[in-house]
């Protein structure tokens, strides 16, 4: 009875075993899909001056993939207190550098730098940009808090920003990864019925289907 109950347990923690591997795989995959559709998006996408996102040629069902960069929008109406005035060539010069240590995957100081970015200039044309590109830094990382507040921010301080569709249907992917599965269907449908015709919305429409 004691050899019965000993293999028991040994099958029993085998499982466990078995099982944490797996989520820990999953995890791992997880990680560098999340690495590697940024990666594909930074390749396919151009910084701000450019007057449209370019087409994503891994998904060509679609004009273009969330996360491509677009024309800057007007800025959001805040408090300008504390900030520098209005300096659009020195902006962009911030708001490149940033862009560029994307490109370098160097995503620690990415982060860092769109944040200090949104800070010095929040009513910066390139502002609503910078939002978004904080988001995909963090989940980059694997930051998914950082990524879904930062999500949610573009179409809180920049509503009119042609980035907020694509940052509403990344905010549902992170809001799934965290688990909050209630959180995930509405905000999907709030992409199909207020943004049609997007690339986020035909993804939204996919997903929900999935659901």
């Amino acid at each position: 009875m004691q050899l019965q109950q000993m293999q028991e347990d040994i099958a029993r923690l085998r499982g466990q075993v078995e099982v944490q591997q797996n989520d820990i795989q999953r995890m791992k995959q997880e990680a560098l899909d999340r690495y590697q559709d940024l990666d594909r998006r930074i390749g396919t996408g151009t910084p701000v001056q450019q007057p449209a996102a370019p087409a994503d040629p891994s998904n060509p069902a679609v004009g273009g993939a969330p996360g491509a960069d677009v024309a800057p929008a007007a800025p959001a109406d805040q408090s300008a207190a504390g900030t520098e005035p209005a300096d659009p060539a020195k902006e962009k010069l911030y708001y490149d550098a940033a862009f560029d240590l994307i490109k370098a995957k160097d995503f620690d100081k990415a982060s860092q730098a769109f944040s200090a970015f949104l800070r010095k200039y929040p009513n910066s044309q390139y502002a609503g940009n910078a939002q978004y590109w904080l988001g995909e830094v963090n989940l980059a990382k694997g930051d998914l808090q950082g990524a879904g507040q930062a999500f949610a921010k573009v179409s809180q301080l920049y509503p009119k920003h042609p980035k907020v569709p694509d940052s509403l249907y990344k905010l549902a992917d992170v809001e799934r990864r965290l688990g909050h599965t209630d959180r995930v269907k509405p905000i999907l449908q709030q992409v199909i019925s207020q943004y049609p015709g997007t690339a986020a919305a035909q993804l939204a429409q996919r997903d929900l289907q999935k659901l």
